[in-house]
């Protein structure tokens, strides 16, 4: 099971509180009028789908309801770090001291 830090309560909780909302840091085009219908498909549909260090957005629905950040590794499922909507993202942790 995924534990989750939730970087508005403070609380560290299961999964099953949270709904993933996709990737972070997506853009939204300044004039979505002026997008050809092939750009309007890349903003709406594709995705990084990375390996290994990703960030994602998260929403905590059974606690504060508010959404949130997190960099999650995509091959070991572990999240790295979470932290708030406006933040600058922050850079994956060093892996150099391992898992505690």
């Amino acid at each position: 099971m995924i534990q989750i830090h939730c970087p508005y309560c403070c609380e560290l909780l299961p999964e099953q509180e949270f709904a993933y909302a996709g990737e972070a840091h997506i853009v939204r085009p300044e004039d979505p009028g002026a997008l050809s219908d092939e750009a309007w498909r890349d903003y709406l549909f594709l995705r990084t789908n990375a390996r290994g260090p990703y960030h994602e957005r998260w929403r905590h629905v059974h606690g504060c309801s508010r959404f949130f950040n997190a960099l999650r590794d995509t091959v070991s499922d572990r999240i790295l770090v979470t932290y708030r909507m406006g933040e600058a993202p922050p850079a994956p942790p060093s892996e150099e001291g391992g898992d505690a």
